[in-house]
């Protein structure tokens, strides 16, 4: 890998990281709906102007409806489950939880388009499911007040994930990048908006929260999404998706860091589990190369 494209792979992971911290920021104030529009719609505005100069409206339309899928099971569900866990939960016991996200999609796409599993890859899927259950372990209480609900919000969201890139496989194929991350951020937006518009917090809103809102709109999806697609035209889908290892351990620091969240044993033995059984899932361990 090049000096350029590890850089970007530290730049995205600590990027993504960061935006579980601005979420628990945020969301306080916003409440989980309307701060997701807002997300998703200043990153539809900050992607436009390149779908717009690059002639990519017209594929948008004629794609509409798996893109409109794509935006609400990739982001507008997934990212409001998120906002919705951080009112109760760490900044680094979300980013833990995403990291299981490729799972599922080996797991979808097994059961949906028989995508054949090497053994090691099926063990690497159990373990990483093994490594939630220890992460969750000391949190799932459902009594007044316990964080059940949101813990349950948090590990759903990867599933959404898991879909949408089988989704995207399926119907997607062919669509480049900036099309699908442009057209799917608009669609979340225009899913979103009836709802946030009922639930918009009637109290002003802080200007810590508002630039919480903006950089993670702008710098954690806008400018993600390019740093990230750049990332697969050099290095491939299978390489970039490693990502999913360093995140945790940037949203785990950020939280720490400035909001003096406590690292839990169970947060650190769930994600040396998850992380373990993604890298078998994904086949970045444990398979033998090939003569060439």
């Amino acid at each position: 890998m090049r000096r350029r494209d590890l850089l970007d792979l530290l730049v995205l992971a600590a990027v993504w990281g960061g935006s579980f911290l601005f979420m628990r920021i945020a969301v306080p104030e916003f409440g989980p709906v309307p701060l997701i529009e807002l997300r998703v719609g200043l990153a539809a505005l900050f992607l436009l102007p390149a779908a717009i100069w690059r002639g990519r409206l017209p594929l948008m339309a004629r794609h509409w409806k798996a893109i409109l899928v794509v935006g609400t099971l990739n982001a507008a569900l997934p990212f409001v489950l998120y906002a919705y866990s951080a009112q109760s939960l760490g900044a680094g016991f979300l980013s833990v939880s995403n990291a299981v996200t490729p799972v599922w999609g080996a797991v979808i796409g097994w059961l949906w388009l028989k995508d054949k599993l090497a053994w090691s890859r099926s063990l690497g899927l159990l373990i990483a499911l093994l490594g939630i259950v220890v992460l969750v372990w000391d949190k799932l209480s459902f009594t007044s007040g316990g964080t059940g609900p949101a813990v349950l919000a948090a590990v759903s969201a990867p599933v959404f994930y898991g879909i949408a890139a089988n989704w995207t496989k399926r119907f997607l194929t062919g669509v480049d990048a900036l099309t699908n991350a442009t057209g799917s951020m608009v669609a979340a937006s225009l899913v979103l908006l009836p709802a946030a518009v009922m639930t918009w917090p009637q109290a002003p809103v802080s200007a810590m929260a508002w630039g919480a809102t903006t950089l993670l709109a702008v710098v954690c999806t806008g400018a993600a999404y390019i740093v990230f697609f750049r990332l697969i035209a050099n290095v491939g889908p299978t390489r970039a998706v490693s990502v999913t290892f360093l995140v945790p351990i940037f949203g785990v620091m950020w939280g720490a860091w400035f909001l003096n969240e406590t690292i839990t044993g169970p947060i650190l033995a769930g994600a040396g589990v998850i992380l373990v059984g993604t890298a078998l899932a994904l086949g970045l361990i444990g398979a033998r190369r090939k003569p060439a």
